[in-house]
């Protein structure tokens, strides 16, 4: 079976939790957002079980409302630095906002973990949904949806041709003569455009995977529109398998109209695996961490998508109310999927609300059931892989020694890993210097 045959994983480590009070739970370190020791047993956990990547989620605003795990976090390029040297395989996936940073900085920043990890690093290209970044930024006003994908756009074509400054061989080191470099395979991007203007050359060589992974976790149209002409790698999300599948095939589409393979990009919905000897067991896991959350931080939890709106100004317990565009400014294909469910199901605000803040996933159950539903997702066009978001830490480790063994006896996936690169394990082809390219076509 060929690798690109076989199923991917990445980790996202969520220090104290992905929801507002998984923190309670008695196995959760109440320090782990900022905790080196937990991000490093983690990583170690999901390299032991041959994942493709662990995965750090950011955000650049916060209140007094916020998820207890972005109140105090690590930034990401300084953990995936630390985990870098901590790890040998895995590959080292971090959110970095395109509307509040600049590209010559990225650019730096991912090569050198690129480098310091031997080709593991992957960018996941965010736009920063909190209309609050702004403000954190010296901006008057935080860009609207669609403006911060075209600033995206540019962003990550300019980084790209940075990480291209220097062509492979550019670099020759020779103390005999005295010859350093070949000037001639030295380039200056000189980009001028509407968003940046950026002359280079970037002061790094390309790395052993030529540019790290882009990764992209958008599922408005922009979004996908952005991972179809320029991703290799998507983190969807997805309730059930035939909305899973929907998304992969128009993702795929839009790839292969932009002019590239079906192939180029990798598609890893994210799922909550809770894992029991039993499926009694599992459900009893999941009671206990849904029993952590009352309605009032429902709500807050909620509001968040929602550019942080009261929720409690509405009778809990009538129709989920008409917020009009609200929120469309913000994670709009979250906000716009809440207010079609509820609309379609006649969903009450008190059970959007516990279902947001306490999602039950399907992959609720035994190892084998939770393995057979992975399989089925893989063969049946709902994903290249997944992301797993452990909701308590024993979680992930629960997946690998008990699903893990499963997936590797029926033959799709890894018993080692195939490469050094994360391009490599995961599939990906390496990007020709585009300057070299040239010169082979001229």
């Amino acid at each position: 079976m060929s690798n690109r045959k076989q199923l991917k994983f990445g980790a996202l480590i969520h220090g104290v939790g992905g929801n507002v009070t998984a923190w309670r739970h008695p196995e959760v370190p109440v320090d782990a957002s900022v905790n080196f020791a937990f991000y490093k047993e983690q990583a170690l956990t999901a390299e032991a079980g041959k994942f493709d990547l662990v995965f750090i989620a950011d955000g650049l605003y916060i209140n007094e409302k916020s998820i207890p795990h972005f109140l105090n976090r690590f930034e990401p390029i300084t953990i995936l630095s630390a985990l870098a040297a901590a790890t040998s395989h895995i590959g080292l996936v971090g959110t970095l906002s395109s509307s509040y940073s600049e590209p010559f900085t990225v650019a730096r920043q991912f090569g050198s973990i690129d480098h310091i990890s031997g080709g593991r690093s992957g960018w996941n290209v965010v736009t920063s949904p909190l209309e609050g970044s702004a403000k954190n930024y010296g901006k008057t006003e935080h860009p609207s949806h669609d403006e911060r994908y075209k600033i995206a756009e540019e962003h990550l074509e300019v980084v790209r041709g940075l990480w291209d400054s220097w062509e492979d061989d550019a670099f020759i080191r020779n103390k005999e003569t005295g010859v350093f470099f070949d000037p001639t395979k030295l380039h200056r991007l000189n980009h001028k455009g509407k968003y940046f203007s950026v002359e280079g050359p970037l002061n790094l060589a390309r790395s052993k995977q030529g540019h790290p992974v882009i990764f992209q976790a958008g599922s408005s149209e922009s979004g996908r529109n952005l991972a179809a002409k320029s991703a290799d790698a998507v983190f969807s999300g997805a309730d059930n398998i035939e909305e899973a599948k929907l998304f992969y095939k128009d993702v795929k589409d839009r790839t292969a109209a932009a002019g590239r393979s079906r192939d180029d990009i990798v598609i890893l919905p994210g799922i909550s695996p809770i894992i029991g000897r039993t499926q009694e067991e599992a459900d009893a896991k999941y009671e206990q961490l849904a029993g952590l959350i009352s309605i009032d931080i429902a709500l807050q939890y909620l509001g968040r998508f929602f550019d942080h709106h009261d929720f409690s100004q509405y009778p809990l317990d009538e129709p989920f109310p008409d917020l009009g565009e609200l929120g469309s400014n913000s994670f709009r294909g979250n906000t716009d999927k809440i207010k079609k469910t509820a609309k379609e199901n006649n969903l009450t605000l008190r059970q959007v609300a516990l279902d947001s803040a306490a999602p039950r996933s399907q992959f609720v159950g035994n190892p084998e059931k939770v393995a057979g539903l992975i399989q089925q997702w893989h063969e049946e066009g709902a994903a290249d892989g997944f992301i797993i978001h452990a909701p308590v830490p024993s979680a992930l480790k629960d997946f690998v020694e008990l699903v893990v063994p499963i997936l590797q006896e029926r033959g799709i996936y890894r018993t080692d890993y195939e490469a050094k690169t994360l391009r490599g394990n995961l599939g990906l082809s390496i990007p020709a210097n585009r300057y070299t390219a040239v010169e082979l076509n001229s």
